[in-house]
């Protein structure tokens, strides 16, 4: 069986981290919890768990500290989850199966796939957005492109160039996912919203689709 190892980006969060560590199980994932320049006790009260955790002196994004676990991690697959609890760690097992059983080269934890009266409006409408121009810019067939909890095999992993630091990175993973045709799975996953505002903007779609422009011209021409 394929080793698992599960990075956790964190940055604040010192009120979940503990509860995001133990819901996971230690004797069967590697865990590493990269504390990407913390003002609270996030890295300290994981190091009090036992677990391989990494420090950022300075915040550098969510995109740097998901490379940084990745590049230490020792898995065939490596499994991306948030620290702040919106994701379900008991989901880690449905994300890892299809790559473990030859039918998925990165699994997406979908959002999208059931009941989804419980997402906030904004989010329906940026995912809607970005749904239709990651289809039309890489032909990646998804519908929850912006799910952060994602599991992916990692010689597929390394052979990307991933370069973003902040969000950006999961929109450019799906770049990759088309260059290198990826099989790619939606698993449906729980996902708790905390009270959002919404602060969706037009500019927003236009920085996304410049994005896109980006990663197409730099990205999918590389060898």
């Amino acid at each position: 069986m394929d080793r698992v190892s599960v990075v956790i980006p964190s940055f604040n969060v010192e009120k979940s981290i503990q509860e995001v560590i133990n819901r996971i199980p230690k004797e069967k994932y590697e865990i590493i919890v990269v504390d990407d320049g913390s003002k609270d006790n996030t890295g300290k009260i994981a190091k009090k768990s036992g677990v391989n955790v990494i420090t950022h002196e300075i915040n550098c994004g969510k995109g740097k500290a998901m490379r940084t676990g990745s590049s230490n991690a020792k898995g065939e697959i490596i499994v991306f989850i948030d620290a702040d609890l919106q994701h379900r760690p008991e989901d880690i097992p449905r994300l890892v199966e299809p790559i473990q059983n030859g039918r998925a080269d990165i699994t997406i934890g979908s959002r999208l796939i059931g009941d989804i009266s419980n997402m906030p409006i904004q989010r329906k409408i940026t995912n809607f957005s970005s749904t239709v121009l990651i289809r039309l810019f890489f032909g990646v067939k998804i519908l929850d492109t912006q799910s952060g909890y994602r599991a992916i095999k990692r010689d597929f992993l390394e052979k990307m160039n991933l370069e973003s630091n902040r969000y950006n990175i999961e929109t450019e993973v799906l770049a990759y996912v088309g260059k290198f045709h990826m099989r790619v799975e939606e698993v449906p996953i729980e996902t708790i919203y905390g009270d959002e505002k919404s602060h969706f903007k037009m500019r927003d779609i236009i920085k996304f689709i410049y994005l896109l422009f980006y990663l197409k011209l730099n990205k999918m021409r590389k060898k």
